[in-house]
């Protein structure tokens, strides 16, 4: 009998006893981040690290969290020269049929909260926008049509 008709699944990460990371990442998924992302969380290591002489524990479960996301994580050099596409870390600015336009950053999932204007690269928008050119017009996950207008590192 084959595999594909028995209940039995021995792939399923949660089966075999992988659990999924902080970020929400399944199982063995690279957790990408941008080198300014990677930046801040250090600097909030470093930070917290600071104060360890105060025995709080909230401060040690912080430090604890930081170090395994930052263990785990894959940084994502800046750019220095205008891509032609929107890429992961790249800045892009859309505008909708009425002139509205809107700048999104394309960061790693652990990095949205650092900034109100940044989008997961594994969200469904930034997954529409990665790869659009210039003068593009695509529809986004919510059903807008927009057009790419910039991209900038």
């Amino acid at each position: 009998m084959s595999r594909a008709f028995t209940k039995e699944d021995h792939e399923i990460p949660e089966r075999a006893g992988r659990k999924r990371s902080r970020s929400g990442l399944p199982p063995g998924a690279a957790n990408y981040m941008t080198a300014k992302g990677a930046d801040h969380f250090r600097r909030e290591l470093e930070g917290m690290r600071a104060q360890t002489a105060r025995k709080d524990p909230a401060i040690a479960e912080r430090i604890s969290e930081l170090e395994e996301l930052l263990q785990d994580v894959t940084v994502v050099p800046a750019r220095t020269e205008t891509p032609a596409e929107v890429l992961f870390g790249t800045t892009v600015t859309t505008r909708s049929p009425d002139g509205t336009l809107k700048r999104l950053r394309i960061v790693g999932v652990d990095e949205t909260a650092l900034d109100p204007d940044s989008e997961s690269w594994c969200s469904p928008t930034a997954k529409v926008l990665l790869g659009a050119e210039i003068g593009q017009r695509i529809q986004l996950s919510d059903g807008t049509k927009v057009e790419i207008v910039e991209i900038s590192p």
